[in-house]
């Protein structure tokens, strides 16, 4: 494990309370997830691939589906297990997944890709390719431009936490390489410890934009080749 992957562990860890208390089990991209039911069956198998504290995810899917739970944080893992009891959990890294090749019909992975560095991002797509049925599906979020850097105080906690992700586009040729057909995807704004209410826009609608960046994370749905 990299130095940046095992901080970004360790701030979790640190920070698991506050977060689970920031953390709205509905955020807007919670909706998202309606477009991941609508392309499996009901006896599907799910990873919620950086779990954290088991929401939105878990929460939401654990109800119909078998959804596995994975974080590398083992404070986020205690929060997940009282909250989606349901789910399998494991602890592991999504660089190098301890699950079976062709094992899963979706994966899902929600703010946890953009904290793995830049460069191990094709291995992790590649990793989710692997894990994935043909035709399984993946909905996963990145950044919104390329940028990499850290906030010594995020959400007030006194803990530091990095980030790492390329742009939209490059996240697109990442999918492809990995072996994905993009099918959609969207711009979401993330309020995680600010005020209002997000939303989940078209990537086409001038309101998906400010200064010419998107104004929130993107959100990818693609399917297994």
């Amino acid at each position: 494990m990299t130095d940046q992957r095992e901080r970004v562990r360790d701030a979790y860890d640190d920070l698991a309370e506050t977060h689970f208390a920031e953390r709205s089990d509905r955020p807007p991209e919670a909706t998202l997830l309606d477009e991941v039911r609508d392309r499996i069956d009901a006896d599907a198998r799910v990873l919620d691939a950086g779990c954290g504290q088991g929401t939105p995810v878990s929460s939401a899917l654990a109800p119909q589906y078998d959804v596995v739970g994975l974080d590398f944080a083992t404070a986020q893992l205690r929060l997940a297990d009282g909250v989606v009891p349901r789910a399998r959990l494991v602890q592991g890294d999504m660089t190098e997944l301890p699950l079976a090749a062709d094992s899963f019909d979706a994966v899902c992975a929600f703010h946890s890709i953009i904290h793995v560095p830049v460069a191990d991002h094709a291995n992790v797509l590649s990793e989710f390719a692997r894990v994935l049925r043909p035709g399984g599906v993946l909905l996963v979020s990145s950044g919104g431009t390329d940028w990499a850097g850290s906030n010594p105080d995020w959400l007030d906690s006194g803990v530091e936490m990095e980030w790492s992700f390329p742009g939209p586009e490059e996240t697109r040729r990442l999918l492809s390489a990995a072996g994905f057909n993009l099918q959609e995807w969207w711009i979401v704004t993330d309020r995680l410890g600010r005020e209002g209410d997000g939303a989940v826009l078209d990537p086409d609608g001038d309101d998906a934009y400010e200064d010419g960046e998107p104004v929130g994370k993107p959100f990818f749905l693609a399917v297994r080749r």
